[in-house]
């Protein structure tokens, strides 16, 4: 199964590790140094070109999504209950 993100980036459900909201890098210094590592790393990725609204974390990359977190929770549910 996998999960749209936004614009056209599409991941596999399994690749899935962490749906957050954006505001949470701003709040946690653990989560913005999580991400200051990947981005050093290049394993990050914005998505599309509008304002971003969570932060997706997979085995492999992170992105920024303009969707919101309550929204993509919701389709990662979705697909735990099919």
């Amino acid at each position: 199964m996998f999960i749209h993100l936004g614009g056209e980036k599409i991941v596999r459900a399994s690749e899935l590790v962490a749906i957050f909201d954006l505001s949470i890098e701003k709040s946690s210094k653990i989560s913005k140094q999580f991400v200051q590592y990947a981005n050093r790393d290049k394993r990050v990725e914005v998505i599309g070109e509008e304002e971003s609204k969570s932060l997706v974390i997979t085995k492999t990359k992170v992105y920024y999504s303009p969707i919101s977190s309550m929204t993509l929770k919701k389709r990662a549910h979705q697909l735990i209950t099919i």
